[in-house]
């Protein structure tokens, strides 16, 4: 008997209708390591005034039509299912004229009940900055007003003590030697070179928050030569992620440390977290990847 417990209604529905041979291709090997899920607290925001209306990344086409009622739809799935996963799930109130303000990863990064706040790159986006910061301040976190553009926890993952940092088309090199002197952590910069893949979270997932050489996955043709050899040293057993599951974003991931809630259509990946032990949980975004966006670029992390 398959136990089902505490996993998500969809895929619990999904595995009752399984057969016996696909739970044996599915199932992690015995010597896959145990993982632990983690409850996790984050904040959206709902994309009632979501449109591409402009262009300041690949994915936008302001010429195609958008469907703002079927990007609400497609984000209340994802704000279900982390509810239903038991996370702690806290609404910033959107705001007309900002349609991108659905990408709540970008507001910010926060740890240790400090809001490092973000400053955008794109006029587009700037009044972004300071609507989370006012947000942060509300409920009780210690803001950081920056000094240099960065956007937030776009572009700054956190594994283990380490923040990874990326750079090269929208958080500059200075913040991450603010973000350094703001958390007393070691800040690791490491290079975009895709513009497809402009800020870190499309390029990289965490995958499990405590570290470890197989904490991360990450597409090797996103980054320079120095920042595959600053990978390839600290995660030597890092999963590598296929251009096509890059492609709808199936890097911009949120994980507990087991349940992985990624892109529906990143089938190898998904392939490649079962077998390491983790539960991949695919969901439709397709309509907020017009925006350039995916789960993670959805979710913030508040780590108080």
């Amino acid at each position: 008997m398959r136990l089902t417990a505490g996993i998500p209604g969809c895929v619990r529905d999904r595995l009752a209708n399984m057969t016996l041979a696909d739970a044996t291709m599915t199932e992690p090997a015995a010597t896959t390591p145990r993982r632990v899920p983690t409850t996790r607290t984050v904040l959206m925001c709902r994309p009632d005034h979501f449109t591409v209306s402009y262009r300041i990344n690949p994915w936008m086409h302001p010429e195609d039509p958008t469907d703002t009622s079927l990007a609400v739809r497609q984000w209340q799935t994802l704000h279900d299912l982390y509810v239903e996963l038991g996370f702690d799930v806290h609404l910033i109130d959107p705001e007309p004229g900002l349609p991108d303000m659905v990408y709540a990863a970008n507001g910010g990064f926060v740890l240790d009940g400090i809001a490092y706040g973000a400053s955008f790159t794109y006029p587009q986006r700037q009044p972004e900055g300071p609507a989370y910061m006012d947000w942060f301040r509300a409920n009780g976190f210690d803001v950081r007003e920056p000094a240099h553009v960065n956007e937030g926890e776009g572009d700054f993952l956190l594994v283990g003590d380490v923040i990874l940092a990326g750079t090269g088309f929208r958080s500059a090199t200075p913040s991450h030697e603010e973000l350094a002197a703001i958390y007393g952590r070691e800040v690791v910069s490491l290079t975009l070179i895709d513009p497809h893949f402009y800020h870190l979270d499309t390029a990289i997932a965490v995958l499990d928050s405590a570290g470890g050489p197989d904490s991360v996955a990450y597409l090797p043709s996103a980054f320079d030569e120095r920042s595959l050899e600053v990978l390839r040293e600290r995660y030597p057993d890092a999963i590598l992620v296929n251009d096509a599951d890059a492609s709808v974003l199936g890097l911009n991931s949120f994980s507990d440390g087991y349940n992985v809630v990624i892109a529906a259509r990143a089938v190898d990946f998904e392939r490649q977290l079962r077998e390491r032990g983790f539960n991949p949980i695919g969901v439709d975004l397709s309509e907020l990847l017009l925006g350039g966006g995916g789960v993670k670029c959805c979710t913030l992390e508040l780590r108080r």
